[in-house]
């Protein structure tokens, strides 16, 4: 097994943590609209309820807010489809946004790509996929497909930090360090959405990817712009 990457990985995030750490004291404060606000109904199609997270994990994320959501689509949309012998229009997707307003301290996001696996899920494939949003133009995401026992998701994830929308955690991390010198800024958020595998993977995919364009609208006013 090569050992490289991973400690590749954990050495960008020590000295990333060391140089903010150095170089953002009097941290500017972004104020945001809270999560708890944040809509159980997006548009005609979508309701959700808030699940929350175990207060052991919350104690190791140590986020500033977060929202822990699913949604199912509802009303004529479900029915139509499912007059078409379609067994996968209910399926709910799961909305996570765990946002930090510091991360000069240590508390900063977690990869899927590391957490995931702790939690007894198997990376199947990952790539990162061109998605057309609205008022936004194509915005670039991770798209994986992970397993565990019998179980598929389809994951959607990216990190949203100080007005950009970013794939690539060493990306993120370069623009950490580059934002607390010019900015004064360190806040960011973790996007992540998570899709079960009822037809195919990329019926999910789909599927998501519908949720994600109604969502994104009501998503971006609770960011903080950069």
């Amino acid at each position: 097994m090569n050992r490289w990457p991973l400690i590749l990985a954990l050495s960008m995030l020590l000295s990333t943590w060391g140089i903010v750490h150095s170089l953002s004291q009097g941290e500017a404060v972004v104020t945001k609209e809270s999560f708890a606000d944040f809509p159980l109904t997006i548009g005609e199609r979508w309701r959700g309820k808030e699940l929350g997270l175990p207060a052991l994990v919350l104690d190791v994320l140590q986020l500033t807010d977060y929202m822990m959501r699913v949604y199912v689509p509802v009303g004529d949309q479900v029915k139509s489809r499912k007059l078409k012998g379609k067994s996968s229009d209910g399926t709910p997707i799961y909305l996570y946004v765990g946002y930090y307003e510091s991360q000069r301290t240590g508390a900063t996001y977690h990869s899927p790509k590391n957490c995931l696996p702790g939690a007894g899920w198997e990376f199947i494939e990952s790539k990162q996929v061109s998605v057309p949003m609205p008022g936004r133009g194509e915005i670039t995401i991770n798209r994986a497909l992970v397993r565990k026992g019998l179980d598929e998701q389809v994951i959607l994830y990216w990190y949203q930090d100080r007005g950009r929308v970013i794939a690539s955690e060493y990306r993120a991390k370069a623009y950490l360090i580059w934002d607390a010198m010019a900015k004064n800024r360190t806040d960011g958020s973790l996007v992540r959405l998570s899709v079960p595998v009822i037809e195919t993977p990329e019926h999910a995919y789909q599927h998501g990817v519908v949720f994600l364009r109604d969502v994104w609208p009501v998503l971006n006013g609770y960011m903080p712009e950069g």
